[in-house]
């Protein structure tokens, strides 16, 4: 395939099935959503054919599909497993074979973290900060990236050396079941979600769940834009950046890359931004009473302008070669961005499956 190939994509919710096409890294056409509501594993499934029968109206037939579908799944043989938030595919569905024998076309099918990470990598974040470390004289590049997706639920999508983080059994970087420091009883999900959010201020308001705000009033009302409780709200984001904080630092100590943060709820991070980037790089109290950092390298808040700055600035020099005329370049700081998604999320995603399809 070139540049010129038309990919169908597909970002698959619980409540949505929006459809896109994409050419040369562009979306090509308006996209379109068809609510996953269904009776039937048959209607549903009608359903994703007709949203690609009506793609394919609106720009011809495509060279691949190349989508994103909840988890659990066999990612690489494109079987879809027991969704919590689509039920009807309970007990395998194998979707890849379905779609292939329908349009005569390759099918990838991959999870909306994977390749949410994937297209920040390509058209996103990732070049994004390498140009302005170029602008700034600093040498350093990056080629390492973690992707979260911060909404209905908690995900994720590791990029190592441009190469997708899959794993063995389709389940890298699934970030969801990762312990909630908070809840050690639970799952970080049960924080980083919309339900969490909604939760903690429900509980501090006392009020009931089904009564709590949803997370932008809540973002609202903690900025003093909107009439609620406050402390409720505030309490609320606090505790979201505390565990958020930790499955970050975790995955970043072992990845080492850019972080982005994309989803619904990743524009808050206003609001939250502040507190992660300041626990990230708070020191743990060793039980001989020493202090250890919490990661090995410093994390620096890429929507800040200070802390582009600092992130961006030279910190390294030219050392000597010991018996040696010859100087070699030495930076000693280990830096990290985090940085909340600007190509957004859904195109960010429409990327990452635009190449994925394109690298197959």
């Amino acid at each position: 395939m070139d540049t010129k190939s038309i990919i169908f994509v597909l970002d698959a919710g619980g409540t949505g099935f929006k459809f896109s096409a994409v050419q040369d890294y562009k979306e090509i056409i308006e996209p379109f959503t068809i609510k996953t509501a269904s009776d039937t594993l048959e209607e549903q499934l009608n359903k994703i054919i007709e949203g690609f029968r009506r793609t394919e109206e609106l720009c011809g037939k495509p060279a691949a599909i190349s989508f994103c579908f909840p988890g659990p799944a066999d990612y690489t043989n494109g079987i879809i497993g027991d969704l919590a938030n689509l039920p009807l595919f309970r007990g395998g569905v194998a979707l890849k074979d379905m779609l292939e024998n329908e349009f005569k076309v390759p099918v990838y099918i991959n999870n909306d973290g994977d390749l949410f990470a994937y297209g920040e990598v390509l058209g996103g974040v990732l070049p994004e900060i390498n140009d302005m470390l170029e602008k700034a004289g600093n040498p350093k590049r990056y080629k390492n990236l973690v992707g979260f997706t911060l909404g209905t639920g908690f995900g994720g999508g590791v990029v190592l050396d441009g190469k997708l983080l899959q794993g063995d059994n389709s389940a890298g970087a699934e970030v969801w079941c990762m312990r909630n420091i908070l809840y050690p009883q639970t799952s970080a999900e049960d924080s980083i979600s919309i339900r969490g959010v909604r939760r903690v201020y429900a509980r501090e308001a006392g009020i009931e769940f089904n009564e709590a705000p949803q997370p932008f009033d809540i973002y609202e009302i903690a900025m003093g834009n909107k009439e609620g409780n406050k402390d409720a709200a505030l309490k609320a984001w606090d505790e979201f950046a505390i565990v958020l904080a930790d499955i970050i630092a975790n995955i970043a100590t072992v990845v080492d890359g850019i972080v982005v943060l994309g989803g619904g709820l990743s524009g808050a991070s206003k609001i939250f931004m502040p507190k992660v980037v300041e626990l990230l790089n708070k020191e743990y109290p060793g039980l001989d009473g020493n202090k250890i950092p919490r990661m090995e390298i410093s994390a620096y808040n890429l929507d800040d302008e200070q802390g582009r700055k600092d992130f961006a600035s030279v910190t390294g020099k030219m050392i000597k070669v010991p018996f040696s005329d010859k100087e070699v370049w030495y930076d000693p700081s280990k830096k990290i961005g985090i940085t909340a998604t600007k190509l957004g999320t859904s195109s960010a995603v429409c990327i990452g499956a635009y190449a994925y399809a394109m690298n197959k």
